[in-house]
């Protein structure tokens, strides 16, 4: 699995290549120190993953992380956001402009390599609990600072289907594939085949951007 590093800080950098090649599947292709070299460094080398810190001069890891998402080119390249501050609100915008997740700079190393393995099989590394906290309290915020609780629309939440709403619901809650099976009376393959079609159809990448989807339409509410 190929691995490119954006960190400003060198020292960082050299802690983190050296964990990742100390593994035989893993291998740095590359080091940027703002984000702006990340970019230009991941649509050269085409990485699987990205380890993206969210402060760097100049063009930051958010700003970054929105670039490398939403080139068609790069989807098969994840974004996993490693940060000192893991609940600030800008580890949500990193999540809303893409990021597969995040982690702590302060995991252990066993923990951030299962992380870089999870995310390069196209997985979501954030639990779908810590996603629906996180986004929940970033819309609240968002919303009482516009005085407004009206919800934002969300292009194709009127082609879901009943199923596929209340699976939404479900995930929006924090559950996962197993337990909203459970919940439903289905088996986890049914849950996960209507959230892939919900993803198709909200043009949703991942998990956690239907966390967002479900808040922003109002289809969920969150407390405050």
């Amino acid at each position: 699995m190929r691995v490119v590093l954006a960190d400003d800080q060198a020292l960082m950098r050299g802690a983190l290549r050296m964990l990742v090649e100390s593994e035989a599947d893993l291998v740095v292709v590359g080091e940027a120190a703002d984000g702006a070299e990340a970019v230009a460094l991941v649509r050269a080398e085409r990485p699987d993953v990205v380890l993206m810190d969210i402060r760097m001069p100049g063009v930051d890891g958010i700003a970054a992380t929105r670039a490398i998402t939403a080139d068609p080119a790069l989807t098969g390249c994840a974004v996993l956001v490693l940060t000192t501050f893991e609940a600030d609100e800008y580890v949500v915008r990193a999540i809303l402009a893409g990021a597969a997740g995040f982690l702590g700079k302060g995991a252990e190393p066993a923990e951030l390599l299962a992380a870089i393995r999870t995310v390069a099989r196209g997985e979501a590394l954030l639990s779908p609990a810590a996603t629906k906290s996180l986004i929940a309290r970033f819309v609240a915020q968002q919303q009482a600072a516009a005085d407004s609780a009206e919800p934002t629309p969300v292009t194709g939440l009127d082609t879901l289907t009943a199923r596929e709403r209340e699976v939404l619901v479900e995930v929006a809650a924090g559950l996962s594939n197993d337990a909203i099976a459970e919940r439903l009376g289905v088996s986890p393959l049914t849950v996960k085949t209507h959230i892939n079609h919900t993803l198709a159809k909200l043009g949703a990448r991942d998990r956690a951007q239907l966390v967002v989807a479900a808040y922003e339409s109002g289809l969920v509410r969150p407390h405050r």
